[in-house]
């Protein structure tokens, strides 16, 4: 079953147990979102805030919070769109199975978005303030929309075709904005509305853009596919919805989506910027202020009966977890033919998503010879990094599929347990210094700026991994050392004291006073923390610890690091530097006072008794 308006949705939801409408009041500052974590967390139903402090409209949240619900709510539309994406990568299948893809192709026709002359969501008007003030997080720089649906057309060539709908963030309070009048535009450089962005200013106009809030959920999801220059979002919208998107028709204007809930029109101001932020961002820790576009807002509209969707994001896992999910389900197939030879690409979502990739793909170099080392892995990694939102990862860890044909790349304690037992520290590393990293990560040497790290390994396994300790000595001050995975320690160190471009030099001269035959090189990976025993406790905490807190070209050292023709190695242990550093953005915590009352809402007889 598919849905239109969000209130049948919700309607329908509440009908099958999956919705938990909350009659109490709610402040929509910090409160709502502490509930929402808890619940998503415990895997429970979405909610419904019926009942918002100092605002008409309810509040929802959690729709997408488990696989399951998400799937109910997408319905058969969304094995449609799976199979036209997997009729792209191999076509010959409708030969094969005819029947299986005659469905597939009724999903064409609802991406043609149509024009209509008028529609509910443009039936009241309203200021800024009467919105849904939502701030998730303590330091937070204000409220923001967190499902923004922000919708932008190319001024070269306008018009639906050409049109971009991209979830970026908005920030509608706080900060130095003119209260009613202005909203803060968080993009990144690599979205298609700055190619928008980037056509307006070059033909001396003003971006127009709309931001929708609500309507079909389908919608939700594909603002958030990675979908190429050229393919509209409002065609995988409508093939996901099961019917064409339907869009006002406004002379002159851009045109809205007839069925949102919530509608900004705006211009965002010439060569004008603000700070944004800080706000708490998906890798686990604040996204500071930092000056992005101005959208001057024209009109506030919503439709009857409108509902305020919304998530949370945080140290994952979240329920953004389980849009990446669907996008691998949907997009997955397709891997092999934009990348040939490559047969599956992870963004582990314990890591913040960009932070960490693993990759499977094959080893066919001179196929009548013996591999022992990679070839075309390296080929496939510089294609991976080039493929969009894929240029932002930071560590790229590939291996060949002829080594272990059953290897899934899901199952990240057993990718590291293959890679671990095959590469060679003095060949498989290649860095890209002087790059661009996520805006969100803070590891690097500044906003925008870091590096990555290729780790390809392919052949026979060299070395099998010490799932003990073994009464492991480390050298002052290195202490506390704690099995993570096997063949990979984590040992505590002091606090940093190095440079975010350099790293931290006395752990360098630390690492330089070993030889290769110290009993740490037993572990092929050594991991310097703040805290071991965190990092210890769970595969999740090793790999958010690891992956968000370094930067490879400062962080990584080794044991008997050497550098030859312009290349890094090293004989020993790699020893990546995963403590917290002062560069770094300020970790995510709770506000004691919220969780109090969050938890007497989960008192017997409180609305949330039972789901947390």
């Amino acid at each position: 079953m598919t849905y239109h308006p969000l209130r049948e949705c919700v309607d329908r939801l509440a009908a099958a147990g999956q919705l938990v409408r909350i009659e109490q009041p709610i402040d929509a500052r910090l409160e709502a979102a502490a509930i929402h974590r808890r619940v998503q967390q415990a895997g429970g139903p979405a909610l419904l805030f019926a009942n918002v402090t100092g605002c008409r409209f309810p509040m929802v949240s959690n729709l997408f919070g488990t696989l399951p619900r998400a799937r109910a709510i997408l319905g058969e539309p969304l094995e449609r769109v799976r199979r036209l994406i997997e009729l792209r990568s191999e076509p010959h299948l409708a030969l094969r199975s005819p029947w299986d893809y005659l469905g597939a192709a009724w999903g064409l026709w609802h991406m043609w978005p149509r024009r209509v002359g008028s529609g509910p969501a443009m039936a009241h008007h309203i200021a800024l303030d009467q919105l849904p003030q939502l701030q998730s997080w303590p330091l937070d720089g204000g409220a923001f929309i967190t499902l923004p649906l922000v919708y932008t057309e190319d001024a070269a060539h306008p018009g639906l075709r050409h049109s971009n709908l991209g979830m970026y963030r908005i920030q509608i309070s706080g900060g130095q904005y003119q209260p009613n009048q202005e909203v803060g535009l968080h993009y990144q450089i690599h979205r298609g509305i700055a190619v928008h962005h980037a056509a307006a200013l070059a033909q001396g106009q003003p971006l127009r853009v709309n931001i929708f809030v609500g309507g079909s959920p389908a919608m939700t999801l594909a603002a958030v596919m990675p979908l190429p220059e050229g393919l509209s979002e409002l065609s995988v919208g409508g093939a996901l919805a099961g019917r064409r998107i339907d869009m006002i028709d406004r002379p002159g204007e851009l045109p809205i989506y007839a069925e949102a809930d919530f509608t900004l029109t705006g211009t965002v101001e010439t060569g004008r910027t603000l700070p944004e932020g800080p706000f708490g961002d998906h890798l686990g820790y604040y996204s500071l202020a930092h000056e992005y576009p101005v959208i001057k807002i024209d009109h506030v509209y919503h439709r009857p009966d409108a509902i305020w969707p919304f998530t949370v994001v945080g140290r994952p896992p979240q329920e953004d977890t389980i849009f990446g999910q669907l996008i691998h389900e949907l997009t997955g197939p397709a891997i092999p033919s934009v990348v040939p030879g490559l047969h599956a690409v992870h963004a582990v979502d314990a890591t913040g998503v960009h932070p960490l990739l693993l990759a499977i793909g094959s080893e066919r170099y001179v196929p009548y010879a013996q591999r022992e080392r990679p070839a075309e892995l390296l080929t496939l990694a510089n294609a991976v990094l080039g493929q969009g939102q894929l240029s932002l990862a930071k560590y790229l860890w590939i291996v060949a599929r002829e080594d272990n044909p059953a290897l899934d790349v899901h199952d990240v304690a057993a990718f590291f347990r293959h890679v671990l037992e095959r590469v060679d520290w003095r060949r498989d590393l290649h860095f890209q210094t002087c790059s661009t990293i996520d805006t969100l990560d803070y590891s690097g040497s500044g906003l925008n700026e870091g590096s990555k790290l290729v780790i390809a390994a392919a052949g026979p396994a060299r070395r099998s991994l010490p799932a003990e300790l073994g009464g492991l000595t480390l050298p002052e001050p290195l202490a506390a050392a704690r099995l993570c995975l096997p063949g990979v320690v984590a040992v505590e160190g002091p606090a940093f004291s190095g440079s975010a471009a350099q790293g931290d030099e006395r752990l360098g001269a630390i690492l330089a006073r070993l030889d290769v035959d110290h009993p740490l090189n037993r572990f092929p990976l050594v991991v310097v923390v703040d805290d071991s025993a965190f990092a210890a406790r769970s595969l999740n905490n090793f790999l958010w610890t690891t992956f968000t807190r370094s930067n490879p070209a400062a962080d990584v050292h080794g044991i008997g690091s050497f550098v030859e023709a312009k290349h890094w190695g090293c004989l020993g242990a790699l020893v990546i530097d995963a403590r917290a550093k002062p560069h770094h953005a300020p970790m995510l915590e709770e506000d004691p006072a919220i969780e109090r009352r969050v938890e007497a809402l989960a008192a017997p007889g409180g609305p949330l008794h039972g789901l947390i």
